[in-house]
């Protein structure tokens, strides 16, 4: 039932999460909260491990995910699930486009959808910053703002942020960085 199910969730993501692999992001926050299959440190964990392999980060996350939640094959069907939807819709929309190209229906479409998957991404990148640099638990005991800060994870973030801005290096040198700062720092 599990994997049935994987399916029926994946497809969903996969024919709404439009802008990318990272408005996949709200989804599976709603998944998550929805299933208990994974928790959202485990989506913080999806999102580094698929920045950092090679391939598409949507599918990444999604095996992730499919991993979590049903083993390998679960994995495997997460994956297909998700890009299902786009292979279809690809398929029809490059038979019809050329036809329809100089449409103003198809051009207010597209017109739409961009801020959709801007808002989409930006939501995700809010949540995953929540919980990578936020410490709820450690303020509400406390009571001291300093503490609502996971202050190295911050100030890693910022260099690496600043660093990817100003030095123009691969996106692979910066997350390499920050796995070895990751494991000599322990966050």
């Amino acid at each position: 039932m599990t994997l049935l199910r994987l399916i029926w969730e994946f497809i969903k993501t996969g024919l709404f999460s439009v802008g990318g692999g990272l408005a996949t992001l709200p989804f599976l926050y709603e998944m998550s909260d929805r299933t208990g299959w994974f928790s959202h440190a485990d989506i913080a964990d999806m999102i580094a491990i698929s920045e950092s392999t090679p391939g598409a980060i949507g599918i990444n996350m999604s095996t992730y995910a499919g991993f979590l939640s049903a083993g390998v094959l679960g994995g495997v069907i997460a994956s297909l699930a998700l890009a299902f939807p786009s292979l279809v819709i690809i398929l029809i929309i490059a038979k019809f486009l050329e036809k329809f190209r100089d449409s103003r229906f198809v051009e207010g479409v597209f017109y739409g959808l961009r801020p959709a998957s801007i808002a989409m991404i930006t939501a995700a990148g809010l949540n995953v910053m929540r919980v990578s640099l936020i410490d709820p638990e450690a303020f509400a005991q406390s009571g001291s703002v300093g503490d609502l800060f996971v202050w190295k994870a911050l100030i890693l973030a910022a260099l690496i942020f600043f660093g990817q801005k100003k030095l123009k290096w691969h996106p692979v040198v910066f997350i390499a960085i920050a796995a070895v700062a990751g494991v000599v720092f322990r966050f």
